[in-house]
């Protein structure tokens, strides 16, 4: 199989359809087609060919029903070519904030709706790490979310603009909290209605060993950890951020990488889609110590399903059908 040294030298080489295809065929199979239809694994699935010519569609020699490498993945029904797709998913991929749909649509010639589907698709197939978090975990919140002074008067949500008191930013009418830890060099992050123990603690309880050693801010909600875990407290409030080695930096590095990603790149996210942009973050984040390539391949190679525009969109009609 072809070695590739950077994407753009990967970009050059496969540079048509047959070429992306071939590449794809061999990341995925290893010589041996697998029918998405029956799961049948065989060196001797048919190969069809149009006017002479096989352009990658075979036939199942158990089921009998034709497929194609595409069959059942993210590129399924598309009609942007796989070097296209390719594109997208390298750039994406490797620069270490992500690329804009704006931007894409601009390098591949097509609408922005278009790009920002393709976009919404790669992100929805980056795999969680299930990995469980022990030894010592940083672990903190943080807000995303337009500034409420920044808003129109008539769309002032927040209790502390109508009462006065500050809320330092923390507002869930106006801005999406979500919760993170860091261990051993892995992030996890996830968008949460709110900051309260009833709905961090069960998280912590289910992610982090018995036993471990939490390290947090002096928020109320984290004072029951110490029960199960060896609890250790930065008062961020009185201008402490490191107790005998102990800190959140790392967590709160990965917070000002995700915000500034965000002001800089996409300038705006919904509550809707944050989830979808904080699993991109985490993805490059838990990657970051493989080669742009080994990522690509390494996303390429691995389970992905197919979108449609209506369940991106969240129409009552697929949310009813997911059910």
């Amino acid at each position: 199989m072809e070695t590739f040294n950077s994407p753009n030298h990967m970009r050059k080489i496969l540079n048509t359809k047959e070429k992306c295809r071939e590449y794809l065929e061999e990341l995925r199979w290893h010589g041996e087609p697998v029918c998405p239809h029956c799961g049948s694994i065989s060196k001797y699935h048919y190969k069809l060919t149009q006017k002479g010519t096989f352009k990658g569609l075979y036939k199942c020699r158990d089921c009998r029903e034709r497929f194609t490498v595409t069959i059942g993945t993210m590129f399924e029904g598309s009609h942007i070519p796989l070097y296209d797709w390719f594109y997208a998913i390298s750039v994406f991929l490797s620069h270490k904030k992500g690329i804009s749909s704006a931007q894409l649509a601009r390098d591949i010639n097509v609408t922005q709706k278009t790009a920002w589907f393709m976009l919404q698709r790669i992100r929805k197939n980056m795999k969680d790490d299930d990995a469980t978090f022990d030894d010592m975990t940083q672990m903190d919140e943080t807000y995303m979310g337009g500034k409420t002074s920044a808003k129109h008067q008539g769309r002032r949500k927040s209790k502390a603009s109508k009462t006065g008191k500050k809320n330092m930013g923390r507002s869930v009418a106006t801005k999406a909290p979500i919760f993170g830890m860091i261990s051993d060099g892995k992030v996890y992050a996830q968008v949460v209605p709110d900051a309260q123990a009833e709905t961090l603690l069960p998280i912590i309880n289910e992610q982090v060993k018995n036993g471990s050693t939490v390290i947090t801010d002096g928020l109320s909600s984290y004072n029951g950890l110490s029960e199960n875990y060896t609890h250790k407290v930065i008062l961020h409030s009185k201008q402490i951020y490191c107790v005998d080695g102990f800190h959140t930096n790392s967590i709160e590095g990965f917070w000002s990488h995700i915000k500034r990603g965000v002001l800089g790149i996409y300038h705006m996210v919904s509550k809707k889609h944050l989830p979808k942009y904080c699993k991109e973050f985490v993805f490059r984040y838990n990657t970051r110590k493989l080669t742009d390539v080994e990522r690509i391949c390494q996303f390429l190679q691995g389970f992905t399903e197919r979108m449609y525009y209506g369940e991106l969109l969240m129409k009552p009609e697929w949310i009813w059908e997911s059910k």
